[in-house]
């Protein structure tokens, strides 16, 4: 992976939200991916685990935010990446500000993904 690689993984992840259904998580994850939404929480494993997961977070495919990235580091090597991510949801006005920790395979699919999510109201 590299820095071309890990951009174009984040845009694919985020038209995945954007989509209807969750078919689009195949080219994302690999099938026994781990999916993290905090540093703390328990992952939840699996491509059809996370597709429930990620139904049951987001309002649906016409939810209106927009997202901005940028990659922090990167280990070549070790295929590890960390972004730093921004949402601004318009309808709640809601803004958080994400790190993702993201590691992939030789295929380029995340098998391990980790969400350290920040609210500006959070001290």
């Amino acid at each position: 992976m590299d820095r071309r690689d890990v951009a174009g993984w984040i845009a694919r992840y985020e038209h995945a939200w954007r989509s209807p259904g969750t078919q689009e998580l195949e080219a994302l994850f690999t099938a026994g991916a781990r999916y993290s939404q905090g540093p703390y929480r328990d992952p939840v494993e699996g491509l059809e685990a996370i597709a429930r997961m990620w139904e049951a977070e987001r309002e649906g495919p016409g939810e209106e935010f927009t997202m901005t990235s940028a990659l922090v580091a990167l280990d070549g090597e070790e295929d590890i990446a960390v972004a730093r991510v921004e949402v601004h949801y318009h309808d709640s006005g809601a803004t958080w500000r994400d790190l993702w920790v993201m590691r992939f395979d030789a295929k380029g699919l995340c098998s391990a993904f980790e969400e350290w999510p920040i609210a500006p109201e959070q001290e």
